[in-house]
C-alpha cells in the first residue's frame, strides 16, 4: 500500500486523532528539532501535553495553516 504524500495529506484532510510531533514534522517537511522549536518560541502550531506527550489536535493545524496563509498573502 503507497503511503501520501505529506502535502497531499495535507490538502486532503488531516487524519480523525491527535497528531504527533512525528506526524507535524511530516506534514510540514521539516526535522523533528524544528516542530519541539516551534513549541519553545510559540511560533508553530499549538500543541497540548497529554502526560509526557506531546500532541496536535488537526483542527488547529488548519487553523494554522490558514493563518500563514492568510498572512503571506496580505505581505
Amino acid at each position: 500500500m503507497a503511503t501520501a504524500s505529506a502535502t497531499s495529506t495535507l490538502r486532503a484532510g488531516l487524519p480523525d486523532r491527535y497528531l504527533t510531533p512525528e506526524d507535524i514534522a511530516e506534514i510540514f517537511d521539516v526535522p523533528v528539532e524544528t516542530v519541539y522549536q516551534w513549541r519553545k518560541k510559540r511560533t508553530g502550531p499549538p500543541g497540548f501535553r497529554i502526560g509526557k506527550h506531546l500532541r496536535y489536535d488537526p483542527a488547529d493545524v488548519r487553523c494554522y495553516v490558514g493563518e500563514r496563509k492568510a498572512a503571506d498573502r496580505a505581505a
